[in-house]
């Protein structure tokens, strides 16, 4: 067994979730600052330019989850439980397999964000120069997605063997190197000609292609645990399988968890407008929690998923919990200190009062509650690992009913802003403690196989 296998069965757990966690949670911190950098520079380029990328921000962030962390998750299941159970042949084909669907699925991505895309876009509100920007864009950016999918699979595949620090590394030298590129694109410099809003989506395109070679590299000449074969091997359905239920489930959670916010909003929106931007600037710090949570949630669910597979269940689940306790604490004390000073974040937004009024409403109401989100959310990552994602879907679904469902008729029974907010506060404790429950799905004894 490698050295770094052993480490997730046997090392101290609480030390071991902390040690890996810390390159992850900087990566997401470098992630985010690229997107704030690139949107401050397309600002310069006029209301149109920003206002269309913020049409295509939406469907890129939600990609970004199911790439990274829906089908990223399945792919780091698979090979952290085959490498447990010492299967590293397994894990070899593993790789492979996971090239295969991402080919498909980038493919897939670039036609289907290509042909429905401006129809969407018009939809969301996008017309004349903000429209043709959005196009722009997105063309650019989608068209590059099998780069994007690549680059995300591969970064699980090393991050299933229990390595967090390369990706983290590898993600943190190219925004250095994408901060400056991106102003060159767009405004040129030199011979570089000037291309606008799409210099930053070929930036991005880029990013992803680069990082998806240094990630090959690093994979196929065998520098790490997994030693793949150079050329396809013959595949077979198993490992696919493996990596497509746990993937396509964990999507299905990840389209819930932007739904649920999507669908408040429109319910804010029966309130006034002023509900709607003070809700959306204050949910903005739930979508920061994402990312913050998936950085605690990557090394456990490599733990879990290895502990898996060499069928110690009771390490397993302690890793489960331990990953819980660290996610739901950090997400608490970010919930509290946003219920006690609203403003200071909503301040970073804007300085309407009625905004800032519904904004701090929400904050004060759902805010003391982030750290059912959190905790949820770390053990929707151990149930990954573990490859039993099916209730964890079916939570995720129901949170959107409560939220949606329960949202509407709260405000048609009660009005006003606070009963909306109550009940976005309410399925989140839902989502904590019925993943809580959930874990019982996978962490008892193993069910007898037939002989």
């Amino acid at each position: 067994m490698d050295e770094r296998t052993r480490l997730l069965l046997k090392a101290p757990i609480l030390s071991t979730i902390v040690r890996l966690s810390v390159p992850n949670v900087v990566v997401m911190v470098v992630q985010a600052s690229i997107g704030l950098i690139e949107t401050y520079f397309v600002s310069k380029l006029g209301l149109d330019a920003l206002a269309g990328m913020a049409l295509v921000f939406p469907l890129f962030m939600l990609l970004q989850m199911v790439s990274a962390g829906a089908m990223g998750g399945g792919i780091l299941s698979a090979i952290s439980r085959a490498l447990g159970a010492g299967r590293s042949d397994d894990a070899n084909e593993l790789v492979w397999s996971a090239v295969a669907i991402t080919l498909v699925l980038g493919a897939g991505t670039t036609a289907i964000a290509l042909v429905f895309g401006p129809v969407l876009y018009a939809i969301m509100g996008g017309e004349g120069g903000s429209l043709s920007a959005a196009v722009t864009y997105a063309s650019v950016v989608f068209g590059g997605a099998i780069p994007l999918w690549l680059f995300n699979s591969l970064a699980a595949v090393i991050r299933g063997t229990g390595n967090m620090f390369f990706p983290a590394l590898v993600i943190s030298v190219g925004a250095v190197v994408l901060i400056p590129l991106s102003p060159v694109l767009i405004f040129g410099f030199g011979p570089i000609p000037a291309l606008g809003i799409s210099g930053g989506a070929t930036a991005v395109v880029l990013y992803y292609v680069i990082g998806s070679v240094v990630f090959a590299n690093y994979i196929w000449r065998g520098r790490g645990v997994l030693k793949p074969a150079l050329m396809p091997p013959r595949l077979t359905w198993a490992p696919f399988r493996d990596i497509l239920r746990i993937g396509a489930a964990s999507s299905i959670a990840s389209v819930s968890t932007n739904l649920t916010i999507v669908v408040a909003t429109g319910l804010a929106g029966v309130i006034g407008p002023a509900a709607v931007a003070g809700y959306g600037t204050g949910v903005r710090l739930e979508y920061l929690l994402v990312p913050l949570v998936f950085g605690v949630g990557a090394p456990v669910a490599a733990m879990v998923g290895t502990s898996i597979g060499a069928g110690d269940r009771r390490r397993a689940l302690r890793v489960a919990w331990a990953g819980a306790g660290i996610a739901g604490a950090l997400t608490e004390l970010i919930g509290l200190a946003a219920a006690a000073f609203p403003s200071a974040w909503l301040g970073l937004f804007g300085n309407d009062p009625e905004m800032i009024h519904f904004g701090s409403s929400y904050l004060q109401i759902v805010g003391p509650f982030y750290g059912f989100f959190g905790a949820g959310l770390a053990l929707y990552f151990a149930s990954q690992g573990a490859g039993r994602v099916g209730w964890p879907m079916l939570i995720a679904v129901l949170r959107v009913v409560i939220a949606g469902g329960g949202g509407w008729l709260i405000v048609r029974m009660l009005g006003g802003s606070a009963s909306l907010f109550t009940m976005q506060a309410i399925a989140i404790v839902f989502y904590g403690v019925a993943n809580v429950v959930a874990i019982k799905a996978w962490s008892g004894p193993p069910r007898p196989t037939a002989e």
